[in-house]
């Protein structure tokens, strides 16, 4: 293994390698994930070469030096089992360093996430659906404009484990997506985001106080999307009325993970959370 090393990615490499090996593994990234993903942590991207030959990446994305998160773990298959994994791994917890870390772990992995410490916090599954119209009980929701910008960080650091304020100022203003918020009385009580991806669309986050909250902002996003479009949600299992939503509209069960964590399960309301933003940054 003497002609392996490990190096941070450039923006190019995460996307046309980690983004695009997510892609091949069925994953289904958003088609503009990359930028918006590498501009919120340059340096917590790595590669793993093997004679100048990229055969392994991860992404260990360190917000405000106060939580971590783990995604786009992947060895090519060819070079699985040969202990290139671990090591870019552990180059991965130790740039995270103390942090609490986060990750969301595919079903093959998380007996080894479980070696390395994580413990299982619960459930994140995938339902795909076809977009459609459906019956809007609020008037509340729009799409977001910059003037709701501090809102919406505010109201998005409630149910997240730290600030995620570089992640939001990219993620707002993606190409092939729409945000929609949801006000009282000028206060931010929700907010959504979709976007276009390899297939279909995904929404992500899905944030809302109630559940006639979330129910606008999915149909407004569903809307987005255009009727008959492929649609996405991740929803955390142990939010019941996540579930439903996603039961209501016919939206079937398609993949899994387990969120774990390195540390302690974050002090957030999973009931506010009907859709997770992503599996790769959390």
């Amino acid at each position: 293994m003497k002609n392996y090393i490990i190096r941070n990615m450039t923006y190019a490499e995460v996307k046309d390698i980690a983004v695009q090996w997510a892609a091949d593994e069925g994953w289904n990234p958003g088609l503009n994930d990359a930028q918006v993903f590498y501009n919120t942590d340059t340096i917590g991207f790595f590669v793993g070469l093997l004679d100048n030959i990229p055969v392994a990446c991860i992404s260990a994305v360190s917000y405000e030096s106060i939580f971590g998160f783990i995604g786009f773990y992947i060895v090519k298959k060819e070079f699985r089992g040969k202990g290139y994994g671990i090591k870019i791994w552990n180059k991965a917890l130790e740039y995270l360093d103390s942090l609490n870390i986060g990750l969301d772990g595919v079903v093959a992995q998380q007996d080894n996430y479980v070696k390395s410490g994580f413990r299982l916090a619960y459930r994140n599954i995938r339902y795909e659906g076809i977009a459609a119209d459906g019956f809007d009980n609020t008037t509340s929701v729009i799409p977001y404009s910059k003037h709701y910008f501090e809102k919406l960080v505010k109201y998005d650091s409630k149910l997240f484990p730290a600030s995620r304020k570089r992640f939001l100022e990219s993620w707002v203003e993606l190409n092939d997506a729409q945000t929609f918020v949801s006000l009282e009385n000028d206060a931010l009580n929700g907010y959504a985001t979709i976007r276009k991806c390899k297939v279909g669309y995904k929404i992500g986050p899905l944030f809302a106080d109630d559940n006639d909250i979330a129910n606008s902002l999915f149909i407004s996003a569903n809307k987005f999307a255009g009727e008959g479009s492929i649609i996405f949600l991740d929803t955390p299992e142990i939010n019941v009325n996540a579930v439903n939503l996603a039961a209501n509209y016919g939206m079937k069960k398609v993949f899994e993970t387990a969120r774990m964590y390195s540390k302690e399960e974050p002090n957030i309301n999973i009931d506010n959370i009907y859709g997770v933003t992503t599996f790769e940054l959390g």
